[in-house]
């Protein structure tokens, strides 16, 4: 197993870094090669800039800059998210790292033709997971329609590979965890990887 992780949050010590070692911790007894990027302490800029913009569609120019991210994609089979969901979606740094990294030609390949829509580029990724902390409920995260969920488990995940495994995770009412809350999550991200990483497609919610 080739296992990439992306890892957002912008303080050492938070509990998203406690999630991030439990998935690494995992990952690394099953005997996996892993590769990790953490984003804040990398300086990614996640704002595309007008000359991103215009050579977006160009395939031999859009990758310039981003070269070792999109190695890292293609060599991986398992691509795992660790983050923080704030306003119900992804932190601005890591929707700017799907902006700017995940261009046609890598990510996707663009319509040959009239009418028709895009076609997978990541089929090399079999697993794909997301582990997060949400400072929201989980009724008011569905009733906003957890966008950060949908944009990784649903989005990206249409252009992996057919029936790529999922698993997710999160840990709701962060602003109001306690430590036995905490401990269980941790617990619970232990069990849902050790699922995860024998092909099966796992979800679960903790709340404090």
């Amino acid at each position: 197993m080739r296992a990439l992780v992306i890892y957002c949050h912008p303080r050492e010590g938070s509990f998203t870094a406690a999630v991030r070692d439990k998935v690494l911790e995992r990952l690394h007894n099953d005997g996996a090669e892993v590769r990790l990027h953490d984003l804040y302490a990398e300086g990614f800029n996640p704002v595309m800039s007008a000359h991103e913009h215009e050579i977006y569609l160009d395939e031999t120019q859009n990758q310039i800059g981003h070269e070792a991210y999109i190695a890292d994609l293609q060599w991986c089979d398992t691509l795992i998210f660790v983050y923080p969901t704030w306003w119900y979606g992804l932190p601005a740094m890591l929707k700017g790292w799907l902006d700017r990294v995940l261009v046609p030609g890598i990510a996707f390949l663009m319509p040959q033709a009239e009418n028709e829509t895009i076609r997978p580029g990541m089929t090399n990724i079999t697993r794909l997971g997301v582990f997060t902390t949400c400072g929201a409920s989980w009724w008011l995260t569905r009733f906003v329609g957890a966008p950060g969920r949908r944009t990784i488990l649903r989005g990206l995940r249409l252009i992996c590979a057919k029936r790529c495994k999922t698993a997710f995770a999160a840990h709701y009412l962060m602003d109001s965890s306690s430590d036995a809350s905490r401990a269980v999550h941790l617990a619970k991200v232990h069990k849902q990887m050790d699922r995860f990483l024998r092909g099966k497609t796992v979800n679960e919610e903790t709340t404090a």
